[in-house]
């Protein structure tokens, strides 16, 4: 049978297993990317919303939405070739009170995804300055929302205020083929970069 497993044509010299982070504010669509691209059954970390979250997560704009991930969501998928690299996702929790675990979940990662969502482009900001400060390499991919604006690359960037040399991609976190993009967009991107430093446990570079 032909290999069917995605190519790694365009990675540069990897490690053979590789981290990274998908990241943003609450709704975006992290789950969704993390599961459209995992090779197994993602570990996905939900629970239901409930009344208390009211006043504390906003559901405006994504009135629809009724679980929230509260840890973490985890996925992995498998590049052949050219060379055995196995890649690993951690998405993270978008609300603000546990950010707490981010540390932690970018602890040892590469780099990340930061995932926009065009109606609210300010819940953004948070994971875009964490990387900044950091120095961990990350792009950010625009998660097209049927309902959602449409806006170029260069629009996205000027309004979050990104250096040049962050990549943009347009992106949508349902669609397999399109999620394989921004990874290898973001693997490339770490790899090529200046070879980061892993975080110690309290988020400072080692």
């Amino acid at each position: 049978m032909p290999d069917s497993s995605p190519s790694s044509d365009r990675l540069p010299t990897a490690p053979d297993e590789v981290k990274i982070v998908i990241a943003g504010g609450f709704g975006v669509g992290k789950t969704t990317f993390v599961g459209a691209l995992s090779e197994i059954p993602p570990l996905v970390t939900e629970e239901v919303l409930t009344d208390v979250g009211q006043g504390t997560d906003s559901l405006d704009g994504i009135s629809d939405k009724t679980t929230t991930t509260v840890a973490m969501d985890f996925g992995r998928i498998t590049f052949t070739h050219p060379q055995p690299m196995i890649l690993f996702l951690f998405g993270t929790p978008g609300q603000q009170r546990f950010w707490f675990m981010w540390d932690d979940l970018c602890h040892g990662a590469i780099g990340a995804v930061v995932l926009v969502d065009t109606r609210h482009v300010e819940k953004s900001f948070a994971a875009i300055n964490y990387f900044e400060e950091r120095h961990i390499p990350f792009v950010v991919a625009v998660n097209q929302f049927t309902d959602g604006d449409r806006y170029g690359a260069d629009e996205v960037r000027d309004a979050l205020e990104i250096a040049a040399t962050v990549p943009v991609l347009i992106c949508d976190a349902r669609n397999r083929h399109s999620v394989l993009t921004v990874a290898i967009a973001l693997v490339t991107h770490a790899l090529t970069a200046a070879t980061p430093r892993p975080l110690t446990r309290h988020g400072a570079h080692a």
